[in-house]
């Protein structure tokens, strides 16, 4: 059995040195990154592992049966590594020996095409491989669980809810329709990594059917892309130009990823255990939301 903290509760350390799937003892090097996991490398006759510690986090629309089945998906389209191992809160991936990326090199013009391409295999490819039940990230159904969420713990952010759930119900009817693609939904620049030879897209927590506009907007308002660059974003990804009717929809759902991102910090200020700073990082995306939303021609109403 894994030793345990105080209350009688095996650590993510212990769980993770504890796994069957070990041959002979092991240490788990904590990693860095990982904001709903606690992930640690492990190395075993002279192999090198990622075990990802995490349950359930329904207030967030995580699912780990979800995330199993979008990270075997990814392997067999070639986004992602291979899935070694698997059981209840755990994950065991082969390691990938490469640059995280930063938002300066996505931003890179060579890059950002190979990114797209990853892009592209997955909202395309993936739903060939999926297998069994899958959820939907739909980004305004997020944002009003997370306001409910928030009114019931008496967050500090409560005041700002009747306005900003105003401003996402304008978001919504902006963007309309839209196309359901199997999608990542997390395109932080700490998911991306470049080995020397290939790309790795990485962490399916979020994973699900949403429109195709999320990702890429996700990946632009998280990893500070001008509107020029936007518009290149674009026009590699459709193939054209966009026109602005499209443009306009992306930019709105720019602004839909900030405020989630945003909301995402108040829940995890009230429910996470992890270390993190949830307050300052809520701060910084609302802030970064009240920019782009301001930028927008929105209709009244």
């Amino acid at each position: 059995m894994p030793p345990t903290d105080p209350k009688g509760v095996a650590g993510p350390k212990s769980i993770a040195e504890a796994l069957s799937f070990w041959s002979e003892p092991v240490t788990a090097e904590p990693l860095g990154g990982g904001l709903t996991n606690a992930n640690f490398l492990v190395r075993q006759r002279g192999e090198r592992f990622v075990v990802r510690i995490g349950d359930d986090i329904p207030r967030h629309q995580v699912m780990r049966f979800n995330e199993r089945a979008a990270s075997l998906a990814a392997h067999a389209v070639g986004l992602s590594p291979r899935v070694l191992h698997d059981e209840p809160g755990v994950l065991v991936v082969a390691f990938v020996d490469g640059q995280v990326l930063t938002p300066e090199t996505i931003r890179e013009e060579k890059r950002l095409e190979r990114i797209v391409e990853l892009i592209r295999l997955c909202h395309s490819k993936m739903i060939e491989h999926l297998r069994g039940p899958l959820l939907m990230f739909w980004p305004f159904h997020i944002l009003r669980d997370y306001a409910a969420t928030l009114r019931e713990g008496k967050s500090r952010f409560a005041s700002k809810l009747p306005r900003l759930m105003m401003a996402a119900a304008r978001l919504e009817r902006r963007i309309g329709p839209i196309e359901v693609v199997f999608c990542h939904n997390d395109l932080l620049a700490g998911n991306l990594i470049d080995d020397g030879k290939r790309l790795w897209l990485i962490d399916w927590d979020y994973a699900g059917f949403n429109s195709p506009l999320f990702d890429l907007a996700n990946l632009a308002s998280n990893n500070g892309f001008t509107p020029a660059l936007e518009e290149r974003l674009l026009a590699l990804y459709f193939g054209h130009p966009a026109d602005p009717d499209l443009f306009g929809r992306f930019r709105a759902m720019c602004a839909t990823s900030l405020l989630r991102e945003a909301m995402w910090g108040m829940v995890s200020e009230l429910h996470s255990k992890l270390a993190i700073d949830y307050v300052a990082y809520a701060k910084e995306h609302l802030a970064k939301f009240e920019t782009a939303f301001a930028e927008l021609e929105l209709p009244e109403g």
